[in-house]
């Protein structure tokens, strides 16, 4: 997300977005946020049809999901601070569906493990019992000629 979006969103300035940055640019490494370029710019301009008379005067800055979360931690608008309460509780209902998953894993590793000892003593008793068994007598009409 560009900063002037991000500013908007934030609801401050944009010019407060970017000293807030600057302030902070060690938390902001270039897998987090880079600046544009003049001609990416020019081309994200004729893509969102900005008019030629207003705009910016300085290159923005681009922000990738790690860096919109970054920003919320230093941004101190309201909406900033309980984006980032909400960032925190998304982390920790990730951390504990991904610790559920684990134990649920866990389980069904044992439940396999139980099984194919199940299966195992259920063959060694048919093979045993079919060893076991006498011969029959066949079943069903019998006639007393030999050939």
């Amino acid at each position: 997300m560009l900063d002037f979006d991000l500013a908007r969103l934030y609801e401050i300035e944009t010019k407060i977005l970017k000293r807030a940055v600057k302030r902070n640019i060690d938390r902001f490494p270039q897998d987090f946020m880079f600046q544009l370029t003049a001609k990416e710019f020019e081309n994200l301009r004729y893509q969102i049809g900005a008019s030629s008379w207003g705009g910016t005067r300085y290159l923005p800055y681009a922000f990738t999901q790690e860096g919109v979360a970054m920003l919320s931690s230093i941004l101190r608008s309201p909406v900033a601070v309980n984006m980032n309460i909400a960032i925190m509780r998304a982390f920790v209902t990730m951390r504990q569906m991904i610790t559920g998953y684990e134990e649920l894993r866990n389980r069904i590793e044992q439940l396999e493990i139980n099984t194919d000892e199940l299966y195992q003593i259920l063959i060694e008793a048919l093979s045993k019992k079919q060893l076991e068994e006498k011969p029959r007598n066949p079943i069903g009409f019998r006639t007393n000629s030999k050939k």
